[in-house]
């Protein structure tokens, strides 16, 4: 009996000791992890009919709010015992919906109201607990949210935009301010916020009912990616140049009007068939095709090229603050070295070279967020480095007080100093006699490059349209970048970076000069 007990005794002690391996596990190891999972809505729960702080943009429009609703309004028609008193509402419908996210009683939180939910709800340790007397009394201790975006800026980026499928990202590049963050097709969050359960669930539901790429609540500015095209074509620049693999005026390249890579038959071809060569400047001025596939295979090399990706961001997700945000790819693997280095390959050929020619024009599995591709100019423009990008600007109490506001700081340095001034400075010939020409404005100092990136083989002729640029007075550091992308439709015919975003990305560019006095 006592030899039982004792095996009991021991039993009981395992499980203790397992059950207390765990509960620390979740508490210390799993918090952030458990609270991040759009699933856990206990806080949410805890928090929706509790005071809760407002979201303005920088410039004072209001972009989240909550009303308290007449006493006993929806106690008869929602779903709970008690009732809600309190809802969660977006002044200005879409236009911001990918930004705050929602607030709901049924679906959680997303965007900034699930990042900043603690201090909005004023359940920070430091907002509860700011002083001796707190202890004691019962006063509103939420916080309101001032981001970085301009709605100006903002209203720019939509009504450029219009109603084509697609994303506009505009960026301090000294700061990593965000000034625009817009994608269509978007959503009002108001309804799911609603005391109204059913007509919240109901709401979902139609989202829920759209194929993946159609739902309005897919911020595809920096939740989804896509082919770059050409506008990659700038990191294979920078490739080149810190490798020192060839400058902006070495060597010359025959004119071609397609490209056969080592190792296969298969021509890559300029866009409409065009003849171009000449040297790496000539090349970024004409985007083509042929110079920089070459470029990326037989002078750069796989090694470089993912090392300047990688600088830049991709392969790696955006500490953006915001949840879900999507890393940009370029592929790491090109099989094994065949045979050594020579004067004819400078660089060692690899089985699937012929793969690293197309992923030098932005290409075969190289993807990318339009958020992505904004810092990619943002970190050009800014010397080669790129800040982290952020929304929140600062956190005040509601006597006006400051709880937080954010410190500039660096995500990456992607280039040397001189390198980025040698990308920018072809980026500006690019937009003033190139491609980008549609991005030019007068008495402004404008860099850029386009892009029309090829969305399947079989349908040739349905391309993205990309622009990347930035902008700023002359002589003086850019003061803003940009990215814009309109998606293709199929059927609908070829779309350019030229002719297609270099129109939405000077409108959104001129919008953030006239806000900082640079344009009248």
């Amino acid at each position: 009996m006592n030899r039982q007990i004792r095996r009991l005794a021991v039993a009981l002690l395992v499980c203790f000791a397992a059950l207390f391996v765990q509960l620390n596990r979740v508490q210390l190891f799993q918090q952030r992890e458990l609270q991040a999972n759009p699933n856990n809505t206990r806080d949410v729960i805890r928090d929706f009919n509790s005071e809760r702080g407002s979201i303005f943009t920088i410039d004072g429009t209001v972009i989240a709010t909550s009303v308290l609703l007449d006493d006993g309004l929806g106690a008869a028609s929602v779903q709970v015992d008690d009732g809600l008193q309190r809802e969660r509402v977006y002044p200005e419908g879409d236009l911001y919906g990918h930004t705050t996210g929602f607030f709901s009683f049924l679906f959680g939180a997303d965007g900034l109201e699930r990042v900043y939910n603690d201090q909005l709800a004023g359940q920070t340790e430091a907002q509860q607990f700011n002083s001796l007397g707190d202890l004691f009394a019962n006063h509103d201790t939420t916080a309101n949210l001032t981001v970085t975006l301009v709605h100006s800026v903002q209203t720019a980026a939509r009504d450029a935009l219009g109603d084509r499928r697609g994303s506009v990202v505009a960026i301090d590049p000294r700061t990593g301010d965000l000034l625009a963050f817009w994608s269509n097709p978007s959503y009002d969050p108001t309804p799911l916020g609603s005391v109204d359960l059913t007509a919240a669930q109901a709401a979902w539901d139609e989202y829920e009912a759209m194929p993946g790429p159609l739902d309005p609540r897919l911020a595809r500015m920096y939740r989804e990616t896509y082919f770059p095209g050409s506008t990659f074509k700038v990191i294979t620049a920078s490739a080149a140049i810190e490798s020192d693999a060839a400058s902006l005026t070495e060597p010359v390249f025959e004119p071609a009007t397609e490209y056969v890579a080592p190792l296969t038959s298969l021509a890559l071809k300029n866009f409409g068939g065009s003849r171009c060569g000449g040297t790496m400047l000539d090349a970024l001025v004409a985007s083509c095709n042929t110079v920089f596939a070459k470029l990326a295979a037989e002078l750069v090399g796989a090694g470089p090229m993912i090392e300047t990706a990688e600088r830049f961001g991709f392969n790696d997700t955006p500490p953006i603050d915001v949840p879900g945000a999507a890393a940009s790819v370029f592929p790491t693997d090109y099989g094994a070295v065949l045979g050594e280095t020579d004067s004819v390959h400078p660089v060692p050929l690899r089985e699937n070279t012929p793969l690293l020619a197309q992923a030098g024009i932005g290409q075969y599995d190289v993807k990318a967020t339009p958020l992505e591709m904004a810092l990619v100019a943002a970190g050009i423009a800014n010397g080669g480095v790129i800040m982290k990008p952020h929304l929140m600007h600062e956190l005040r109490d509601q006597s006006g007080d400051l709880v937080d506001r954010y410190e500039p700081s660096v995500w990456r340095v992607a280039l040397a100093s001189r390198d980025a001034g040698v990308i920018a400075s072809a980026m500006h010939e690019v937009a003033a006699r190139g491609t980008a020409r549609g991005l030019a404005i007068p008495g402004i100092s404008v860099g850029g490059k386009t892009g029309t990136a090829q969305v399947d083989a079989e349908r040739p002729n349905d391309t993205h349209a990309w622009i990347i640029g930035f902008a700023g007075p002359p002589g003086e550091p850019a003061t803003v970048a940009v990215a814009v992308l309109i998606e293709s439709v199929p059927g609908a015919g070829q779309q350019t970076g030229g002719t297609s975003a270099a129109p939405i990305a000077r409108a959104v560019l001129e919008a953030v000069l006239r806000e900082q006095g640079h344009l009248t």
